[in-house]
Order: C-alpha cells, then sequence, then structure tokens
C-alpha cells in the first residue's frame, strides 16, 4: 500500500503542474486533467486512510504524529486543488503554492523521516 500512496503522490503532483502549465495557455486539457486530478484524489485518500488504519492505535507513542501527518496530507490536497481553482479563474495563487509547499515538506519529513513505514532519512 506504501508503493501505491507515493505512487499517487507523485502522479498527482505530476498533474499539478501539467494541468497548471495548460491552464496558463488556456488550453481545454487543463480541465480534464484537472479531472483527472481529482480522481487521483480520491486514491490518495484510500491509500493513505488504508496506511494510516494499519498504524492507527491510540496508545502509540507516534499517534499525534499520524493525525498531524493525515491532516497535513489533507493540507497539500486543498492547497493543490485550489491552485488549480484560482488559476483557471485568473485568480492570484501565490498564497497557495506557499502553504503547498510548507505542507508538503512537513508531509515528506513525518512520511519519510519520523514514521515507521517511511526510509529513515535522519
Amino acid at each position: 500500500m506504501t508503493h501505491l500512496h507515493i505512487t499517487a503522490w507523485v502522479l498527482a503532483l505530476i498533474l499539478l503542474f501539467v494541468s497548471y502549465a495548460f491552464y496558463k495557455k488556456g488550453h481545454k486539457a487543463g480541465k480534464i486533467l484537472h479531472m483527472i486530478l481529482r480522481l487521483d484524489y480520491l486514491l490518495l485518500l484510500y491509500s493513505g486512510g488504508d496506511l494510516l488504519a494499519s498504524l492507527f492505535d491510540v496508545n502509540s507513542p507516534i499517534f499525534g504524529e499520524l493525525i498531524i501527518k493525515g491532516l497535513a496530507g489533507l493540507w497539500v490536497i486543498v492547497a493543490m486543488e485550489m491552485i488549480l481553482v484560482k488559476t483557471s479563474k485568473s485568480q492570484p495563487t501565490k498564497s497557495f503554492w506557499i502553504q503547498l509547499i510548507i505542507a508538503l515538506v512537513f508531509v515528506l519529513v513525518l512520511g519519510f523521516g519520523r514514521l515507521p513505514l517511511g526510509v529513515q532519512l535522519f
């Protein structure tokens, strides 16, 4: 399940940048890719929820970190969605890009460096 989750995140980030570029150029393909990205969100939520459930134990010392990582993952998804929605309406997106970067770094540090299913980088 971990590989599915990581693959879905990589696909989501690629779709974000490609659909953002298409929206900026005014192509209709941006809207199509945005819809595909929304389907990828469902895969992300399913695989992330399954990973969270596999580690979920209230008495665990990492329980709080699991909850924070789940919320930060949702924050990343919301920031990605808001970037594309605001771009499609030709509104400024700088604040959402900043939020995306902060939340993504936070999720990566928790996921890869701190929690047990990740790679111990630190």
